[in-house]
Formats: C-alpha cells, structure tokens, sequence
C-alpha cells in the first residue's frame, strides 16, 4: 500500500496496548462488517437499477446478529469470545513482529467513521422528511391516552411537531458530514455522543425497541473520539499545550484514485441517491401508513348508531366487551373498530422501514382499546374482506357488504371468522380535532 505518515507514526507500542488493540480491533470489524450470510444475500439481491429509500436504510441499519431477530448483547459476548481467540491467534503468530498498528489503528478508526456516518445518515433522512414519526392517524386521535404504550406515545408526541423532527434530522445529517471529514470526526463523534446518549436513554425509558441498535452506535462514537480524548482532557482541563494528532495518511498513485472514488461513491449513494428517494417517498411512498387507498369518501369516525349480532340487537352500554363503540375509516385501506375488549397489545416497538403494506404495522403497534383490519374492497359490489393486523389475532377476519344509505351513514352486514353475523349501522361524527384547529396558534380562540 502506497499510504504513508508522518514520522511520529513511528512511535512505539507497549505490549498491553497491543493485546487490547488486537481484541478491539477485531471486535469492531466483526460489528461494523455484518458476520452473516443473511446481510450479503440481500445486498447482492437488491434491484439497484430501481433501489429505494426502504432498502438503503434497511442495509444502514443492519447489525451483525448470530441467532434470529435483531442483534442482541448475547450477540456481543459472542463476536467479543470470537475476537478474544483471534487476538490470542494474532498474538502467538505474530509475537511482537507487526510494527504498523498506527495504521491498523487509522483504518478502524476509518471504518467505524463511515459505519456510524451511514446509520446517522439512514436515520436523520427519515427525520428530516418527517418520516419516522408521521402525525397521528384518525384512530390515533380517537384513542384514550391511557390506551398507548410509552414507546407509542413517545412517537406520536415527535409526530405532531414534524418542524422538530426535521431539525433533529438536520442535526443527524451535519454529524454525518462531520464524520466523513477526518479533521472533524473526533468533534462529530463527542457531539454524537451526547445525542446518541439521548436516544439511548429514550429507548430505555420509552421501552423502545432499539436499545442495543442505540449503544452500538455510541460504542462507534467512543472508538472515534477515543483518538483525541487524552488530547481534549490536556488541553481543555489540564490546560496544557497539546499537539494534534500525529498520524497523517497520504495516498499516492492508484490508492488515491481509490479512495477519492470509494468516497464519491458513498457520497452518492448515501446521500444524493439516498436524500432523493426519501423526499419521493415522503410525498408518495411514506412507509409507517399502508400505501394502498381507502374507499373514496369514507374517512372519518363513525358512531355505531346499531348493532345487531346473530339477530340479537344490543343497545349502548359502557361497558359492553361485545358492542362495537366507534368505527374509524382511514385514508388508507385501514378499518379500526373501538371496543371495550382488552386488546394483547402488539409490543414489537422496533423501528421498521418495510416496503410492503403487510409489513405496514405501526398504526396498530402499542395500542390498545382498538382492533385495527387492513381490507381488501370489491368496488363493484362495495364488498370488504377485513384482516386484523395485530400478529396476537391471526385467525381474526370479517367478511362485510357495505351500503352507503346516505351522505353520511353506512351499513355493514357480514360475518366474523368465528361464525357471528353482523348487522350494524354507522354514522359519520363531524368531529373537529384541537390539534389540528391550534395548529395556526393557540393563543387564538377557538370553537369545536
């Protein structure tokens, strides 16, 4: 390799320095390239020629995982047991020969810069395009507070101020930029720290689903700034005279042709491809809501004015588990009803990016009190098929012929997979919503 330093590369290694850099070193290649098989069948499987936002944030966001799910700490006491071996390995057959851990040092440093850039990136696109946390759907403002999980009412909080969440996008994406730069990393990595640090402790205290994703990304961060940490503690509490960091790579001949390419390329990527495609899917595309279209006309709240159930006609009741109290269709091909039967709430609180509508669960996700079905509609004969989305209902389906009997009432007549016969009557709640009518300012008087 024709990449060279300075002279003060040179300087020595104690013999301890070098056993922990071996484990660490090959730790953190084994967390930043993913060591799974899964990883690589998908990038190598993707349509480049028609990639999307989904995909990219997907592979971003993957970490090296050895059993099913998502990665694990158990994950980490593996690689961790696996780079203690290949340090011992390292050290038997190299016994003290390798004098270039200055530069092995540089290049971990490299990738773990680009590795955390790349996940900053993935996320703060979503956000800037406020993607990750859209504002609530009608079922969402017609749930009792009480009715969502920490995790969801974290989400849903971020989504009703989208011009915040662009702003922590903006702030994840100047990171990004700052890491790319090897003169700025060390800054970028201690302000991720603090940042990162915030999303952890989120993830802890909104029991979120990416806890470990979140530390991983800070333990990248501390790699990072470990680099310039004794200097800044020199310089900044010690207030002493401190040099900058001694090592300085310079590539020649074709190394520099491949690194400006390498380079261009993530840039691309990562950032003209990626930033595109998410401000197109933000307009089209946005991935936490179904895709598919709802019946034209019918969105809104419906109070159930009937309800009739194997030909026994129930009147309202507060506390009746079978009646159905409300029913909510969304511009999309979503059908919530709200009863008073608990409901096993899907947990998952993972952050999710599917391309599919199937896969399209989180208006459902930390809440209970309703049962959300995505329907499939026969326009000719206004017939729907509804099937709950709550992985907790797999069997759970209802077959339903509707009637538009005026302007704003419906009829519903079907039958649940159980076997009931429904007959039930709608009509359409002219509801105004505070917190879109404060939207304009809330100091302003308002009637609803």
């Amino acid at each position: 390799m024709n990449a060279y330093s300075s002279s003060a590369e040179t300087r020595s290694w104690k013999h301890f320095e070098k056993l922990l850099f071996r484990v660490v070193f090959v730790y953190f290649l084994l967390q930043i390239f993913p060591l799974d098989t899964a990883f690589y069948n998908t990038l190598f499987h993707l349509d480049w020629s028609n990639i999307q936002y989904q995909d990219i944030f997907n592979l971003a966001h993957y970490a090296t995982h050895i059993g099913a799910g998502q990665a694990t700490f158990a994950d980490w006491g593996i690689l961790l047991l696996i780079a203690l071996v290949a340090a011992a390995v390292w050290t038997y057959t190299d016994n003290n020969q390798t004098d270039n851990y200055n530069r092995l040092w540089y290049w971990l440093r490299v990738f773990a810069r680009y590795r955390l850039a790349l996940a900053v990136l993935a996320y703060g696109f979503i956000k800037f395009f406020p993607l990750q946390s859209p504002y609530p759907s009608i079922s969402n403002l017609n749930t009792a507070y009480g009715d969502f999980n920490r995790w969801k009412l974290f989400s849903l909080s971020l989504g009703i101020v989208p011009g915040y969440e662009s702003f922590l996008g903006l702030v994840e994406m100047l990171l990004a930029l700052l890491l790319l730069n090897r003169r700025t990393a060390g800054i970028a990595a201690f302000l991720f720290l603090i940042f990162g640090g915030n999303v952890f402790m989120s993830n802890i205290a909104y029991e979120g689903g990416d806890t470990v994703y979140s530390l991983y990304l800070i333990t990248l961060a501390m790699l990072i700034f470990s680099y310039d940490a004794l200097r800044v503690f020199r310089l900044l509490i010690l207030q002493l005279p401190t040099a900058a960091g001694p090592f300085k790579p310079t590539f020649t001949g074709n190394w520099r042709n491949v690194r400006l390419g390498l380079k261009s390329l993530f840039i691309l990527l990562f950032i003209v491809v990626y930033g595109v495609k998410t401000s197109n899917g933000a307009k089209n595309d946005p991935y936490q809501f179904p895709a598919g279209k709802g019946l034209q006309g019918l969105a809104g709240i419906y109070n159930v004015s009937t309800f009739v159930i194997n030909k026994d006609t129930l009147p309202y009741a507060p506390n009746d588990s079978i009646r159905w109290k409300d029913v909510v269709f969304e511009e999309w091909n979503t059908l919530s009803i709200r009863t008073n039967q608990p409901v096993t709430i899907d947990e998952n609180n993972r952050h999710l990016v599917p391309k599919g509508d199937e896969a399209r669960n989180y208006e459902a996700e930390g809440t209970n009190a309703r049962r959300y079905y995505s329907y499939r509609a026969d326009t000719l004969q206004d017939r729907l098929l509804l099937t709950n989305k709550n992985p907790h209902y797999p069997a759970d389906s209802i077959a339903l012929q509707l009637v538009r009997t005026g302007a704003d009432q419906l009829r519903l007549a079907g039958r649940t997979a159980a076997g009931d016969s429904l007959w039930v009557v709608l009509d359409k709640l002219p509801k105004q919503y505070l917190l879109k009518e404060a939207a304009s300012g809330r100091t302003k008087k308002l009637k609803l």
